[in-house]
């Protein structure tokens, strides 16, 4: 698992023992960026199951402004301060260690980007999407990107947001939402 692009090109991250964490493959990585390399630049991030922090640190080696990391296992939150620290990205990231519902009923802040990878299969990503959108915490324009196993299905949204594009890969499907302006 390594950084693709940007300041932080080419840094491997450290990576966790077991089936705990599954980290998003480079192939399926490479495909997200590549879908919103244009939207990240001084963006505020969200990685919301942060796991190793790949994805968020991938936004922030690209330019994002700032990414928040929440993962609820402490050691998850210990592998993301330690991959921020090995790409000398830990100044413009906060990683909180706690659960996801808690931050989000919490949250005070809106981001541009929002990254959500929970365990394919349980319903956290439906729930996720739920309160995302009641809370309001995304930006005029602002994207989420998910990605699930390719047997689930996509959850339903309303309006502001939409379902911009799915992609697939193999076993995996992401796709990416989006909160249209007023």
């Amino acid at each position: 698992m390594r950084v693709i692009t940007g300041s932080a090109r080419g840094r491997k991250l450290k990576e966790p023992l077991g089936m705990e964490t599954r980290p998003t493959t480079d192939r399926v990585k490479e495909g997200i960026f590549s879908s919103i390399q244009f939207e990240i630049e001084g963006r505020r991030v969200l990685d919301l199951f942060g796991g190793t922090g790949q994805m968020g640190i991938e936004a922030l080696s690209r330019g994002a402004a700032h990414c928040t990391f929440v993962d609820l296992r402490r050691e998850a939150a210990a592998m993301i301060r330690e991959n921020l620290a090995i790409t000398d990205l830990s100044d413009r990231a906060s990683v909180v260690q706690g659960d996801y519902l808690a931050f989000l009923t919490r949250c005070r802040e809106t981001f541009d980007l929002i990254f959500l990878d929970p365990p394919y299969g349980s319903g956290l990503l439906e729930k996720a999407m739920e309160t995302i959108a009641e809370i309001d915490i995304v930006s005029e324009n602002g994207i989420i990107v998910c990605e699930i196993g390719s047997d689930e299905s996509w959850p339903e949204v309303s309006p502001p947001y939409r379902m911009q594009k799915t992609y697939r890969y193999g076993k995996i499907k992401t796709a990416l939402y989006r909160r249209e302006a007023d």
